[in-house]
């Protein structure tokens, strides 16, 4: 449990710095551009292989159920993370996908958490994706405060074509494959 909520500290704080672009232009201008990204991959790798490494620790260790959730629930996550998939490709791609979802990255975040939300009812899965969700919801609304950019549709739809036939392979790699195989969890069959 312990290390899954180090592992959250430490990637979702330094997400979270990020957002706080005062502090973050402080960094850049003390460290450098370069080591200052270095530092920022270096605290994000840590912090995700620390909260996905104690996750399962917790998992095995026999995490406390809060709920069971039906069976229909499972069809509901695997319908979301399809468009999960897809947003998360978009975020990649000029498309009008993209221009629609405006942060579809983040989009694809609340969508996949909220999936597993749904269908996992223990104590470990409720910390790991509603701490996730939370501060998904908490960067959006940051982002519109900050009032960046957002994405311009492009004429025609070949990127939309490929936003989804790369969701596409994304979900099924990650269903029949990443699941499966790395997560230890079959969710297909």
């Amino acid at each position: 449990m312990y290390m899954m909520l180090f592992g959250l500290v430490l990637l979702l704080g330094v997400h979270v710095l990020v957002s706080l672009r005062g502090m973050r232009a402080q960094l850049i201008a003390r460290l450098g551009e370069g080591q200052y990204k270095g530092f920022f991959s270096l605290v994000a790798v840590s912090g995700l292989l620390l909260t996905a490494y104690g996750f399962a620790l917790w998992r095995a260790a026999g995490s406390a159920p809060i709920w069971d959730p039906p069976l229909f629930m499972r069809h509901i996550t695997m319908l979301l993370m399809l468009f999960a998939a897809i947003a998360g490709v978009a975020a990649y791609v000029p498309s009008h996908i993209k221009a629609k979802l405006k942060h579809p990255l983040l989009v694809a975040v609340k969508v996949w958490a909220l999936a597993h939300l749904l269908a996992n009812g223990d104590i470990a899965s409720m910390v790991l994706f509603g701490s996730v969700l939370a501060w998904a919801v908490y960067d959006r609304i940051s982002l519109k405060r900050r009032g960046d950019p957002l994405p311009v549709a492009p004429q025609g739809y070949r990127g939309d074509m490929l936003a989804v036939a790369g969701g596409l392979v994304a979900y099924l790699l990650l269903a029949f494959v990443f699941h499966p195989y790395v997560v230890g969890v079959p969710v297909m069959g």
